[in-house]
């Protein structure tokens, strides 16, 4: 599978989306903090995690 822009993005969004419902949805924090501290962090530790991905499938690629 290929992955272009709009797939990894609707990935992206997906696992978001799935760990802030979870945590919604168990009842762990209140919702205002888990959508004002942990949704942001989630999200740029993600982007985060996406760039080095992307670059090390870049020096895999190279064949270095």
């Amino acid at each position: 599978m290929d992955f272009d822009l709009p797939k990894t993005a609707a990935a992206f969004i997906v696992v978001i989306a799935l760990g802030v419902g979870g945590l919604i949805g168990g009842g762990m924090m209140p919702t205002d903090t888990i959508l004002m501290m942990v949704a942001p962090s989630m999200i740029v530790f993600g982007l985060l995690m996406l760039a080095l991905g992307v670059k090390h499938g870049e020096y895999r690629a190279a064949g270095r």
